[in-house]
């Protein structure tokens, strides 16, 4: 359908007027909700496919969030009424003692173009909070974020702490200090190494 074709392409653009009245047009038009929605996660896999080619960047994926954001604030209640709602919800957060937030933003804005449900606890936080919020969300994906080879330690703790608290949750870990060897040594499921390969590595653990 090329009226859905368009809205993907204003989001690969970052275009978020044309976003947003191409999302207006089409639900005028009797298109259903779940379709557009389609229409717009179909146009940041697009984006995040460029960004793991190095033919996109930071800025652009943040521009063509913003786009799906806007379209999303007029989607999303008639989504909720239609009963559509996302399949899984992730909780995310940088681990404590650590403040860089960057990296867990894009990750958790990436994932939310994916349409999971996220769940951001922000920065500096400690192990107890992930299990509590993976427990109240039920939550099937938990991500942790490290820039500091100092805080390298409490991801460790937190993976720890899921474990022994029976959440049974995939964790991905990520950050620039963090390696495939580091997440295995901690008992992660998995690692991210940039937020677009985040997105395809959330979608297969949660539909193994």
């Amino acid at each position: 359908m090329t009226q859905l074709q368009d809205l993907t392409d204003a989001v690969i653009r970052g275009d978020r007027t044309n976003a947003v009245r191409l999302t207006n047009e089409a639900l005028a038009a009797n298109v259903l909700p779940q379709d557009i929605l389609a229409g717009l996660v179909a146009g940041m896999d697009v984006i995040g496919d460029r960004f793991q080619r190095n033919e996109a960047f930071v800025p652009e994926m943040l521009i063509a969030a913003r786009a799906m954001k806007e379209s999303m604030t007029v989607l999303e209640p008639l989504l909720v009424k239609a009963g559509i709602k996302p399949e899984h919800t992730a909780v995310i957060g940088t681990v404590q003692g650590d403040l860089h937030d960057i990296g867990k933003n894009l990750v958790a804005m990436m994932w939310r173009g994916a349409h999971f449900n996220v769940v951001d606890l922000g920065t500096n936080v400690p192990p107890d909070k992930f299990v509590e919020a993976a427990k109240e969300h039920n939550a099937g994906l938990v991500g942790l974020s490290a820039l500091l080879t100092t805080t390298m330690p409490a991801m460790k703790e937190t993976v720890a702490a899921l474990r022994r608290a029976g959440v049974p949750a995939k964790v991905v870990i990520g950050g620039a200090p963090i390696t495939q060897d580091f997440a295995d040594q901690i008992g992660a499921d998995a690692f991210a190494p940039d937020a677009a390969s985040g997105v395809d590595i959330a979608r297969k653990l949660l539909t193994a």
